[in-house]
């Protein structure tokens, strides 16, 4: 199923980003040159292995996993996190659990759509809306 997101996934649009981002705790600067990026993500499968890379003039960004086994990464905004991806019907979904008290949780999901692929980023009560046309 992971198959359908393989491909260069070029940002075209993003529905409430910096509310997203400050609901994780990233600075004003930050957030502010974040929310000027048009991100790529390069989703590849290899046998089980899957890996996304997320590239853009001011940060990139990788990470490799088997659905359904957690592993840490650090994300992009900086939180060290236990992470496990599955396929919920035909969306990738993360779920991140904070290894630092003081961090939230927060969950992605992929999901192809007729217009390209959408992610959803979750955490506490924010939600945004990421939306990707294949390159």
């Amino acid at each position: 199923m992971a198959a359908a997101f393989v491909g260069t996934w070029k940002l075209a649009g993003s529905e409430n980003f910096d509310e997203y981002m400050k609901a994780c705790g990233v600075g004003l600067i930050t957030r502010t040159t974040a929310n000027q990026l048009k991100p790529s993500q390069v989703i590849a499968v290899d046998g089980d292995k899957i890996t996304i890379k997320t590239l853009s003039t001011f940060k990139n960004t990788e990470v490799s996993f088997t659905l359904g086994q957690e592993f840490e990464e650090t994300t992009a905004d900086g939180r060290k996190m236990k992470t496990t991806y599955k396929m919920d019907g035909a969306n990738l979904v993360a779920d991140l659990k904070p290894i630092k008290d003081g961090d939230s949780a927060s969950t992605y999901k992929r999901e192809i759509t007729p217009e390209g692929m959408t992610m959803t980023l979750t955490v506490k009560d924010i939600v945004c809306l990421r939306k990707y046309v294949k390159e």
